[in-house]
């Protein structure tokens, strides 16, 4: 097919930022091509990406996707209304092998201009990043202000994050060699040789519900920058972001005179369950996944003929030592429990605190006054109720909001959590956290702080020591997981001792953290998200390992 977007265009383009990434990736400093604030996307962009959103609803997207047997849809706004599209509904046996026709030339294209291709495609979504904003709001239950961020630029980055380490990846491994060995007064035998990155198949991207293309970009960017055409499986309740994100690849895709079918949708029908159909199906290969331990377990286990990369669920944890900034710990900590009702997979849930108390610098803080104090500190941070909407956003699903009913009655609420109304959305159901009080000097297997309980649920759980902290810990990652664990202390020998543990349990740890960088949020190009060495995820996001066995390098040796 003709191409619109030369490979010269496209270098010329995006070159400079592909480097700048690949430096970025090297050096863990901070980057980012993606600016955060909305203001920076120009006067009209506002309005224009409001219009834009408010277009689509109502309507069908059509993607001109081969195999397409109906229509689906149904997704309904945490903050009320209904967004009315439908989306092709897929026949795999038709679109399967119309997606693995194009793989050919996109292997052949090679690993930069794929690469090229990729930025290209983040591009297109970057410069709609308000619409995206409203598309992930309105699927999410995020406030505007964190879907348009963590939605838009923080997603871009992490997608372009994925695209770096591909290149890198498959760049490892130079294109040709020519190998002559010496054989004595003999003539030397020589060889020519190619190596070719190969993909390994189709890929099926299973997107979550809570941040749809901040998890999904990574899988999606990493399985096509190496070669694979990608199926992306929308969660029911968050399909929009991701159906956007394939029209914009498919469109690039054309542009650049491959197959758009590289890139193709998967949603479903009511209690349909496809994920599960699609994810054992020869044809696939990769499968990234984001979303509960049972179905990422089941994936693992029965997905065996592909490469499985899952981020599940995980207790995390901050011990509370001590500190030499004691307004600031609660500042922090408050704002890690509030922001997005907690409904991150890097919220902190369990505060382990000695029953005897912390060293301050405002003084000897014993367990209860800790407690009461930063259910002040929120309190106060949430008192607003504008504020409050603009760091809790709404509750993403009825579960969330039958856990954190439910949490009130597993022990003494220190803080116990109220409704927030929203004037722009009433509908919309939006919840303080709460903060329960619970001992772990009481043997209890079933205790609550032993498992995930995700949204705005933290519990307060009082240990006897630091060292049974550390001890509670070390179980919590090596039998739960985590993909964070945050730590308070003015001790050097704690800061080893806890250090020692996320080192020896593979989790990813924020020390002391009083300012305004928070245990819940990752920097990508800089920060891992997981580590892919406990229970909570088997991949890390974005490593060498992330994207490697998402392609074979295969050799051809002629006779010279």
């Amino acid at each position: 097919m003709a191409a619109e977007l030369t490979v010269p265009q496209l270098t010329e383009k995006h070159r400079t930022t592909l480097d700048q990434a690949l430096d970025a990736i090297r050096s863990r400093a901070y980057w980012s091509p993606h600016p955060e604030h909305p203001k920076a996307y120009g006067e009209s962009a506002p309005a224009d990406g409001l219009a834009a959103f408010e277009a689509v609803r109502g309507s069908r997207f059509d993607l001109g996707q081969p195999g397409t047997d109906g229509w689906a849809g149904g997704e309904v706004s945490p903050f009320g209304p209904e967004l009315g599209v439908e989306y092709p509904h897929v026949d795999p046996d038709v679109l399967l092998p119309a997606m693995r026709a194009g793989m050919g030339a996109w292997r052949d294209a090679g690993p930069e201009t794929r690469a090229l291709v990729c930025i290209e495609i983040l591009s297109r979504i970057g410069a709609r990043t308000h619409e995206f904003a409203h598309a992930v709001m309105h699927t999410s239950g995020q406030a505007f202000m964190m879907a348009f961020q963590a939605g838009g630029p923080h997603a871009q980055d992490r997608g372009l994050e994925a695209v770096a380490y591909a290149y890198e990846e498959q760049t490892r491994v130079p294109g040709q060699a020519a190998w002559s060995k010496p054989q004595g007064k003999k003539d030397p035998l020589e060889l020519g040789k190619t190596f070719t990155a190969v993909p390994r198949g189709i890929a099926l991207m299973i997107g979550c519900n809570t941040f749809p293309t901040w998890n999904g970009y990574p899988g999606l960017f990493a399985s096509l920058a190496t070669g694979n055409a990608v199926l992306v499986k929308p969660h029911p309740r968050a399909v929009l972001p991701l159906a956007l994100t394939v029209k914009a690849a498919r469109e690039v895709l054309a542009e650049a005179g491959f197959d758009p079918n590289l890139v193709a949708l998967a949603v479903e029908r009511p209690g349909e369950g496809i994920a599960k159909t699609l994810a054992v199906r020869p044809e696939i290969k990769i499968i990234d996944y984001t979303g509960s331990t049972e179905f990422g377990d089941w994936l693992e286990a029965n997905a065996r003929q592909a490469q499985v990369y899952t981020e599940k669920a995980g207790v995390n944890t901050v011990v509370v030592d001590s500190t030499d900034n004691y307004k600031g710990m609660l500042s922090n900590l408050a704002f890690s429990l509030s922001l997005y009702s907690g409904q991150m997979c890097t919220t902190p849930q369990n505060l382990l605190i000695p029953r005897d108390g912390i060293a301050t610098d405002a003084g000897h803080k014993s367990y209860d006054e800790v407690v009461a104090d930063l259910a002040a500190s929120v309190g106060g941070l949430l008192g607003d109720d504008a504020r409050a909407n603009a760091l809790l956003g709404a509750l993403v699903n009825p579960d969330v909001k039958a856990r954190l009913e439910a949490a009130a009655g597993l022990g003494e609420v220190a803080l116990a959590s109220r409704e927030v109304a929203n004037p722009e959305f009433p509908d919309a159901v939006v919840r303080t956290p709460v903060i329960v009080k619970l001992d772990a000097g009481k043997p209890d297997p079933e205790a609550a702080y032993l498992s995930e309980c995700f949204g705005p649920v933290s519990f307060a759980v009082a240990v006897d020591s630091t060292a049974d902290a550390l001890d509670l810990l070390r179980r919590t990652v090596r039998e739960k997981g985590a993909m964070t664990v945050g730590a308070y202390t003015t001790s050097a020998d704690t800061e080893r001792a806890v250090e020692e543990v996320c080192l020896e349990e593979s989790a990813q740890l924020s020390l002391n953290l009083t300012g305004g960088v928070f245990v819940n949020q990752t920097a990508a190009f800089s920060d891992f998200h997981g580590s892919g060495g406990n229970p909570a995820a088997n991949a890390a996001l974005c490593d060498g390992a992330f994207v490697a066995n998402r392609f074979r390098v295969v050799e051809v040796r002629r006779q010279a």
